[in-house]
């Protein structure tokens, strides 16, 4: 194992656990069930057979665990329901609620001060889950994404400024690894960790397409890790520096219609005959200086822009990535940032990434998109549990990670 996690967590209700621990013959026959009904959260070996090794009290739970050992490899393993939490720090039904609202940012002395405890426990439940495989945790039924969309968001540890590298497809976030700076040696070890994930569920992983914001640094790194990627630059980020200073130009409105008029063209030559023609336009009818530059960069990059055309699916913009990247920048603006030590942050924004993909949305979004009540839920089209912190353990079972 990756990180040599050796627990198995199984969905099962409490009842239905308590009437088959201190049966090994019951055991037996609920983890057979349990392996035909979700075969990829036990360990490679497990189909060649097992046997129970032994069993544990736990004080704190009144909870008796089993541990199995598998004939192939000779490795143990024990086997948790999912209704208690690792390492026997609580019910899942008592933290529920309160990993929901920290999801939202709500800070820790806040849940203490609601729902007891200290902010202490508070903070080491939520940033405990970040000892999980993003990817392995998110993407258990599902192939792993082809195109992805990567950028970096820049967060204040103990008043530096650090970077939270982000990977994202399918409107989950499948990367969150901390950076010291922006430069393509730090961004490479930080996607460096999507990678290792990534190849863990996959070993011949590739993606087709990653789209980026144009800084040469995310471009260098993703190249080095993924020799065959097609970097597509983000056509919105063009279209941003217009805005930023353009609102107040008299052609403002028109510009805007025909900016997104080329973005829409049917095939990568009508896009590249728009891009020509809006320069052109804009030469005859923009004043501004400044804004007639940056609409000069955005026609000059069209080839750049245009690769998309070539790869069906791919994004043309980071639309997805901004929109997880605003739930991040709230969730840790509330928190008063990152503290602590590097380890301590990095683990805490992979937790972050993971409650982002397990905790549910609202009801009228979860009916827009078919019942599924989470962005894990509607990649797996699948949920273990119907409660959501259940799901995300179980779906953490063996840490996420497959080898």
């Amino acid at each position: 194992m990756a990180r040599r996690c050796s627990t198995i967590c199984l969905p099962v209700s409490k009842g239905a656990y308590l009437a088959c621990i201190d049966s090994p013959a019951a055991f037996r026959r609920w983890l057979d069930g349990a392996f035909r009904d979700a075969p990829e959260l036990f360990p490679k070996g497990f189909a060649q057979g097992y046997t129970l090794k032994d069993s544990r009290f736990s004080a704190k739970r009144k909870l008796r665990l089993r541990r199995v050992v598998c004939k192939a490899t000779g490795a143990a393993f024990s086997v948790r329901p999912c209704f208690a939490l690792p390492y026997m720090t609580g019910w899942a039904d008592d933290v529920e609620g309160p990993l929901f609202l920290r999801g939202f940012g709500v800070p820790f002395w806040a849940l203490a001060r609601v729902f007891g405890r200290g902010p202490m426990y508070w903070y080491r439940l939520g940033v405990s889950l970040g000892r999980n495989s993003i990817v392995g945790a998110t993407v258990r039924r599902a192939e792993l994404p082809e195109h992805l969309l990567a950028d970096e968001h820049h967060q204040p540890r103990d008043g530096r400024k650090n970077y939270v590298a982000t990977t994202v497809a399918e409107g989950c976030c499948l990367g969150a690894a901390l950076a010291q700076s922006a430069g393509a040696g730090d961004l490479q070890a930080a996607y460096q960790v999507f990678k290792q994930e990534a190849h863990d569920v996959r070993a011949n992983y590739q993606p087709k397409t990653v789209n980026t914001d144009g800084w040469q640094a995310t471009q260098q790194a993703w190249r080095a890790l993924f020799p065959l990627v097609v970097t597509l630059r983000c056509f919105l980020h063009g279209w941003l520096a217009i805005r930023s200073r353009g609102k107040l130009s008299e052609a403002f409105r028109a510009l805007s219609e025909k900016v997104w008029q080329a973005y829409r063209a049917p095939d990568r030559r009508g896009f590249a005959q728009r891009m020509r023609r809006l320069w052109e336009w804009a030469r005859r009818q923009v004043r501004a200086a400044w804004v007639l530059g940056q609409v000069q960069k955005l026609c000059g990059r069209a080839r750049e822009y245009g690769l998309a055309y070539g790869h069906p699916g791919g994004h043309r913009t980071s639309n997805m990535l901004d929109r997880q990247m605003r739930a991040m920048n709230r969730y840790f603006d509330d928190g008063q940032h990152l503290h602590g030590s590097k380890e301590a942050c990095a683990r805490h924004c992979r937790a972050w990434a993971l409650l982002h993909n397990f905790r549910p949305w609202h009801p009228a979004v979860a009916r827009a998109h078919g019942g599924w009540r989470s962005p894990a839920e509607r990649l797996n089209r699948h949920r273990y549990h119907d409660d959501w912190l259940q799901n995300l353990l179980v779906s953490a079972s063996l840490g996420g990670y497959r080898r």
